[in-house]
């Protein structure tokens, strides 16, 4: 009794617990872009697609060496007929045959005669020239290929997520440039308004200046769409909605890479490349193809077998038999083989060929996606640069208008250069990031462990 009261005071107190913790609000965490990239990698359709891919040539590769089995099969066949032929053989099979049988009239006019027979046949491929070891390594080839292809497909992946990603941090600081730019306007437009009223300005002015601000507002109404459907780019590319709680992520920032040297990315694009695997791989496969063309022209060695019950009823009692061989093939008019000879060694030398024009289109990305990094390193500094010297003239300026020494015009103008200033870095900014990806993509190196690097 006692044990049961602190068992039900025990429960209580969970009990208590778990509805004083659950009382709280759970602490929600932003979407890092590790945690995008994961989730993309598990939830985006193209993903399950190139696994699906891998599924088929995997299985692919199992039915090739199905090859390599016998083949069993049972037959149960119920018939009954009066063909002398059929009678005779019947009754032979039965081993019921009895003197009376060889009478003209029984032999020439039989009656009809029941059989039910059960036969277990088979035949095995002892040898073939070799054909199937060469199909079989090439559907093992080709589940390589697939494997590395489907590899490539999810760097694919993870770039989108990337750019995905940094696009929403990139349309973050746009609504931030353009509310800073709306704060700006409103405050210009309330000085212009002070100073017509105080005679030191005209009505053109307070004019101008709310033309401004209405602009302004559009620009921020079309900056706030932009982040939404950036965020909605996201959320394809990972396959899910995002929760409004994730979506407190942290703001663009300025980072550095190392980007190296040129050498060094082609480098790494010829070494670490999924899809130059693939094709490489494809080469191979296709060669092994050729040489199973080859061996389809060989002689091939198979045997055979059977055993058969045969019986006048299902009751009934009945015989026995039983043929066993071995059969040498040679085809001596192999036409068919010499079109399939010729369309592999075409197929090989089209892998051939793609493999050298993938090599050289690597080549190019590689070299591309390295001088768009350096440049948008290049246009960062230069965008760093004209942000404080435009910020400068923008306080100048805004001092001569407020001492009536410069014109509204002239505001406006440095206002509008500081806007365009600030817009500029962040799409500096902005490139920076996804150049470096972009690079990453390029050589090969872009993977999920490598996403630390960007973020």
């Amino acid at each position: 009794m006692r044990n049961t009261l602190h068992l039900r005071i025990g429960l209580t107190c969970l009990l208590l617990a778990v509805s004083w913790w659950t009382g709280f609000p759970q602490q929600s965490f932003p979407l890092t872009l590790r945690e995008a990239v994961a989730l993309s990698l598990d939830k985006n359709p193209d993903r399950e697609m190139s696994r699906a891919e891998v599924d088929l040539t995997r299985s692919a590769s199992r039915l090739a060496r199905t090859a390599l089995l016998p083949n069993l099969s049972l037959s149960e066949a119920v018939t009954r007929g009066n063909d002398p032929v059929y009678v005779f053989g019947t009754r032979l099979r039965q081993q019921s045959f009895a003197q009376n049988g060889f009478a003209l009239n029984n032999l020439n006019r039989p009656l009809p005669v029941n059989d039910l027979s059960t036969r277990f046949s088979g035949n095995w491929t002892a040898f073939d020239s070799w054909h199937t070891q060469f199909e079989i390594r090439r559907a093992d080839l080709l589940v390589r290929s697939s494997s590395a292809a489907s590899t490539r497909s999810g760097q694919a992946i993870v770039y989108r997520t990337v750019e995905a990603y940094e696009s929403i941090l990139f349309a973050m600081r746009q609504v931030e440039v353009n509310q800073h730019d709306v704060l700006t306007a409103t405050a210009l437009r309330a000085s212009s308004e002070n100073r017509v009223e105080a005679g030191l300005a005209i009505d053109a002015d307070k004019l101008t200046a709310a033309a401004n601000l209405a602009e302004r507002q559009q620009d921020l109404i079309a900056a706030q769409g932009r982040l939404q459907i950036a965020w909605a780019e996201l959320e394809a590319a990972i396959g899910q909605a995002i929760a409004p709680e994730q979506r407190q992520v942290q703001p663009l920032a300025e980072r550095q890479f190392d980007q190296g040297s040129l050498s060094e990315a082609v480098a790494r694009a010829v070494k670490s490349r999924p899809d130059q695997q693939s094709l490489a791989l494809q080469r191979e496969a296709q060669s092994a193809a050729v040489k199973s063309a080859k061996s389809a022209f060989g002689p091939q060695i198979g045997t055979f077998g059977s055993w058969e019950t045969d019986r006048p009823s299902l009751a009934g009692a009945g015989g026995n038999n039983w043929l066993a061989g071995v059969e040498l093939r040679v085809d001596i008019l192999p036409a068919a083989k010499r079109e399939n000879l010729a369309a592999a060694r075409i197929g090989l030398h089209r892998v051939e060929a793609a493999s050298a024009s993938a090599d050289q289109q690597n080549r190019l990305e590689v070299t591309r996606a390295f001088y768009e990094h350096q440049a948008a390193q290049q246009m960062l500094v230069v965008a760093r640069a004209s942000i404080s010297q435009v910020d400068e003239s923008l306080r100048i300026l805004k001092d001569r208008y407020d001492a009536g020494l410069a014109t509204m015009t002239e505001v406006l103008r440095v206002e509008d250069a500081q806007r365009q200033s600030q817009a500029l870095y962040w799409q500096a900014v902005f490139r920076n990031t996804l150049t470096y990806a972009n690079l990453k993509f390029a050589d090969g190196t872009l993977t999920p462990d490598s996403v630390g690097d960007i973020q």
